[in-house]
């Protein structure tokens, strides 16, 4: 079971799709379904991804050029931690995956889309402080370029 997920750094807003498998079409369907949920009056969608092949390939590309308020920002392969998204990964594993057995995919599946509807009642940004923002640009300076 795959989850694609986006985290709106504004509000805390999780917007998630499952899937079983990780192509770019399952990646494609996610990304009209952000389309289609984040309203149109914001112009500009910034969305941070990892640099896997799903979220470059020629599809994925065609699909970009014909939605020209997504813009996507692939940030050096050694620095996901930085994509805030990975963030909330790293809630979702504590709060939810380490604590249930699933019976089967259906019921994984069910139970993350339980869980990002219960985030989302409750949804809070990552604030990043100064220092915070300082340390992580620190590192990023001291990494090889990909």
């Amino acid at each position: 079971m795959n989850l694609f997920a986006a985290f709106d750094t504004r509000t805390g807003r999780v917007y998630a799709r499952t899937a079983e498998r990780k192509r770019q079409v399952e990646f494609i369907a996610f990304l009209e379904q952000l389309d289609r949920e984040i309203p149109a009056a914001i112009t500009t969608v910034h969305i941070v991804l990892d640099n896997i092949w799903t979220h470059k390939g020629h599809k994925v590309q065609a699909w970009l050029a014909e939605h020209p308020r997504f813009a996507f920002h692939h940030p050096p392969v050694h620095c996901s931690w930085m994509n805030q998204v990975e963030q909330w990964f790293g809630v979702l594993s504590r709060k939810r995956l380490g604590i249930d057995d699933f019976t089967d995919p259906a019921d994984l599946a069910a139970k993350l889309t339980a869980y990002v509807a219960h985030w989302n009642l409750h949804a809070h940004p990552f604030n990043w402080t100064t220092t915070s923002a300082t340390k992580v640009m620190a590192k990023c300076q001291l990494l090889p370029a990909a």
